[in-house]
């Protein structure tokens, strides 16, 4: 291989370690905007300015990350995100005006990895993308990590985001719920603040989102403390958060 053709294969590989992403923004500014900021610090980005575009996008090829606003003019944001999840494990980052309890629990319990309000902070903005792309990665790693945990009558499957009885009955959770869960379990008896668990479910910081944290515990233990002969599976550490309260069977 010559020098010149040497040059271009390492181009080429470069190009493609890139994280690609996408950003699905009706607002020509603030679309504008990101894409520059992000393909100035290496991304392969790609905008829509709908729905429609979006889905184009993605049968042309595997993304890693998109950004999903709300408002859509053909879609609803969060629904457009639930049928992309469906069909792939692609990161969702919702960039939007919306701001409310609701929108953002419904959101990120349903579809979204993360939820950022506008006016936008780019470099924040960058530093959660990159968050989440390395733990999918992690997520991804083989051997990373134990993915079937079992503990009391219940089995954990963190690979498939499932959670049974032993002798097999479904438990249904949502999103939300089994994100919680499964980093309670994982720190196994290590007490967890409630603001790390608040960026655990949403990646964001504030009392809005230790709200939402005390809220998800509470649906938890109606759901859990029942299979547990009324013991506590999610204690509460005062001044800190929460822990796991049940041993978790060795390997």
């Amino acid at each position: 291989m010559g020098e010149h053709e040497s040059r271009s294969a390492t181009g080429a590989a470069s190009r493609d370690l890139r994280p690609t992403l996408v950003v699905l923004d009706d607002d020509p500014v603030t679309r504008s905007m990101i894409v520059r900021y992000f393909s100035n610090e290496g991304f392969d980005v790609q905008e829509a300015a709908s729905a429609a575009e979006c889905r184009a996008i993605l049968r042309r090829g595997a993304v890693d990350l998109i950004f999903v606003d709300i408002h859509l003019p053909d879609a609803n944001g969060i629904v457009l995100a639930q049928e992309i999840r469906a069909g792939s494990p692609v990161g969702i980052i919702f960039v939007t005006q919306q701001d409310s309890e609701i929108d953002r629990v419904v959101g990120l319990e349903t579809a979204g990895d993360d939820y950022v309000t506008k006016p936008i902070n780019l470099r924040e903005l960058m530093a959660r993308a990159r968050a989440l792309l390395r733990r999918r990665k992690l997520d991804r790693a083989p051997g990373s990590r134990r993915t079937v945990i079992t503990f009391g009558t219940l089995v954990l499957d963190l690979t498939r985001r499932e959670l049974a009885s032993k002798t097999g009955e479904p438990i249904h959770l949502t999103r939300g719920e089994f994100d919680l869960l499964a980093a309670l379990v994982e720190a196994d008896g290590r007490p967890l603040y409630r603001d790390y668990l608040a960026e655990v479910v949403s990646s964001r910081s504030g009392e809005g989102d230790t709200r939402t944290v005390d809220s998800l515990v509470a649906r938890l233990r109606r759901k859990l403390n029942p299979l547990d002969n009324g013991g506590a599976m999610i204690v509460t550490v005062t001044g800190v958060g929460y822990r796991f309260g049940v041993a978790i069977d060795p390997l």
